[in-house]
């Protein structure tokens, strides 16, 4: 059988030979369903779902069970089966983060941080990397994934035992010569990330550099 929509657009309010009720009978739809139009999304469930896209500049690492938290203490009343609704019609992709992974070397250059505010419109132009600790059976291993901000994709992931700025530089030129290179590249103060070795990748492809303080 034809999907229901398909059936739907097969009705001829027009035709004088078949009522709509008999078109309906023959194309086994209800006709109730005929005129069905979903719900919007209601007025508050609209202003969360911006707040998330705003949110996940800030915190990319954050969970169902971390939002829900979040958004309650704003003020919202909301339950984790509904904030798990509106995180997968905002394409929310949780970068997990555990603690430790950030190690800041104070002698380091610092770079300002430039999303505050920012339009986040096309893809390639921001793009967005962290790492994450993953738990082995015989030790740990780290996850760095690189994401473009706009449309939430992960460009690319390693896996490694540590967490060298050559690995993550890398990691990063592999991306580009896959994906192109983006205006921005936002990162947190990690030693890694604000090395020599991998600031230079993004230099000398004249990328804007943008460090969450």
């Amino acid at each position: 059988m034809m999907p229901l929509q398909e059936r739907r657009e097969k009705i001829n309010i027009k035709d004088k030979s078949l009522t709509i009720s008999k078109q309906c009978n023959l194309l086994s739809i209800h006709r109730s369903g005929l005129y069905y139009k979903p719900n919007a999304e209601k007025e508050e469930n609209l202003k969360i779902m911006e707040l998330l896209d705003k949110q996940y500049f800030e915190t990319p690492f954050y969970g169902v069970l971390r939002l829900t938290a979040h958004f309650q203490n704003l003020g919202f009343r909301i339950n984790i089966k509904r904030m798990r609704r509106l995180m997968k019609l905002v394409n929310w992709k949780t970068i997990f983060r555990e603690p430790k992974t950030t190690i800041i070397n104070k002698l380091h250059k610092k770079y300002p941080y430039l999303l505050k505010g920012l339009k986040i419109e096309k893809q390639n132009q921001v793009w967005a990397t962290d790492i994450t600790y993953i738990p082995m059976r015989k030790g740990f291993m780290y996850l760095m994934a690189i994401i473009d901000l706009h449309s939430r994709k992960v460009l690319n992931w390693s896996l490694s035992n540590t967490m060298s700025a050559d690995w993550c530089a890398e990691v990063l030129q592999e991306t580009m010569n896959n994906h192109g290179k983006p205006e921005i590249f936002n990162t947190d103060q990690g030693s890694q990330f604000t090395s020599d070795v991998f600031i230079n990748v993004l230099k000398f492809k004249e990328i804007k550099i943008s460090i969450k303080m």
